[in-house]
């Protein structure tokens, strides 16, 4: 398929507009100020670094925010400059030489990721699950390497000021992923009871308030199974980074992704084949939006409340979401054929409802990926041009980058993913 480019600002930034971003960052600094929103604390850039791909940073901005605002590229972020370009980069589209290529899919290439925070992620985070949180038999080592979890996040977030901060991640991912595994899943996982396990795992991440008799048993249950001493741990490590707006905001979308867990489950006990549309409210839901949401949190930073309130940006993190967990439809897509039971994906629904070959639906299901990708890239340049302030620029930036490290995952992931022959 061709490319359509990146999308451009077109024209300079309106006055008004800016003058609102600049309100609504001023009134979030002075809370700041009075404690009641963490500062914004950006990492220590090198006065020599340089300037991605050449950007242009506007005269007069700040030096700590020169390297925000010239940021990492990647999917969405070319058109989020504050000035225009005369003429968009071409796009890179060589992926590595082992890589899963889909044909016609639109994605955007990221840097390797750094080997020696790969290896430390890496690390770290099999010492979390073995010895921290007992999150899997010795049987299940293989595929917990073979996730490759490590090489996940570092594509993910290459702005993570410190491993720490990677590990917030991390840890956070792969909580997320038992939980799938072990309540939904491969790993003893059923629709069956599914609103009642989940509801408890989710009193790990927004815990229980109750009375002095009843407390300690809900506070014992939180060790009851990996998934949920998984959700305890990691909350614990991602409060101690995050301000409580960026932790409420979490909490949010674990609590969205878990209603789109018990929407698949109900059809899967009634054996209901959704509407295409259905399907892709559910995935709106049972997708991966925790994950590039807390970006700023990743980054050292935080997005104020009110500028990620903002519908627009709402749009944004929703676009980002539902294009990234198309990727994981149609690269898992054989992964789930040669699985017990009847899993749902995209191609799968089209096929039925829309009475399409096998083929024909997957390469359907091609088509609106990237429909969902270049309105999750136009929504963002919209967002840039009407809120040009460096917290929605960076965190855009961030959003942007998480969507191209997630492809990368999958696109790399030869122990996890094949792909049909259909071409």
């Amino acid at each position: 398929m061709p490319d359509a480019g990146p999308s451009p600002l077109r024209s300079s930034l309106p006055g008004a507009a800016a003058r609102l971003g600049a309100q609504v960052l001023a009134a979030a600094e002075a809370r700041a100020e009075a404690g009641a929103l963490a500062p914004v604390r950006p990492p220590a850039v090198p006065p020599d670094a340089p300037a991605p791909l050449g950007t242009d940073v506007p005269t007069g901005v700040r030096p700590e925010w020169a390297r925000a605002l010239r940021g990492p590229t990647g999917l969405g972020t070319a058109g989020l400059a504050l000035t225009p370009r005369e003429e968009p980069p071409a796009v890179t589209r060589q992926p590595p030489a082992d890589a899963l290529v889909i044909p016609g899919l639109y994605w955007h290439p990221v840097p390797e990721p750094d080997p020696v925070r790969v290896d430390e992620v890496s690390r770290r985070i099999k010492s979390w699950a073995v010895d921290e949180v007992q999150l899997y038999p010795d049987d299940w080592e293989g595929e917990f390497d073979g996730f490759s979890v490590g090489r996940y996040m570092v594509a993910c977030h290459p702005d993570a000021p410190t491993v720490d901060h990677l590990m917030v991640a991390t840890r956070l991912m792969v909580a997320e992923n038992a939980v799938d595994d072990c309540y939904c899943e491969d790993h003893g996982g059923s629709p069956i009871g599914l609103g009642g396990r989940l509801l408890l795992a989710h009193t790990a991440l927004d815990p229980l308030h109750s009375t002095a008799e009843y407390q300690p048993a809900w506070a014992g249950s939180l060790h009851a199974d990996a998934p949920r001493r998984a959700y305890r741990s990691a909350m614990e490590h991602f409060v101690r980074q995050a301000s409580p707006s960026q932790a409420d905001r979490f909490r949010h979308d674990m609590a969205r992704l878990h209603l789109g867990y018990l929407a698949e489950a109900a059809w899967a006990e009634t054996d209901h084949v959704p509407e295409v549309w259905e399907y892709l409210a559910m995935r709106q839901f049972n997708n991966f939006r925790p994950c590039p949401t807390i970006t700023d949190t990743i980054g050292g930073y935080e997005l104020p409340a009110d500028l990620h309130a903002r519908p627009d940006m709402q749009r944004v993190l929703a676009l980002a979401g539902n294009a990234s967990t198309i990727v994981n439809d149609l690269y898992s897509y054989t992964k789930e054929l040669a699985s017990p039971g009847r899993h749902m994906n995209l191609p799968v629904v089209l096929a039925d409802r829309e009475c399409l070959s096998e083929r024909d639906a997957y390469l359907k299901a091609i088509e609106v990926h990237n429909d969902l990708m270049r309105g999750f890239e136009a929504a963002s340049a919209e967002l840039a041009e009407a809120c040009p302030v460096p917290h929605v620029l960076r965190f855009l930036r961030g959003v942007a980058v998480w969507v191209d490290g997630n492809h990368y995952w999958h696109q790399t992931n030869t122990y996890r993913y094949s792909l049909p022959d259909f071409w």
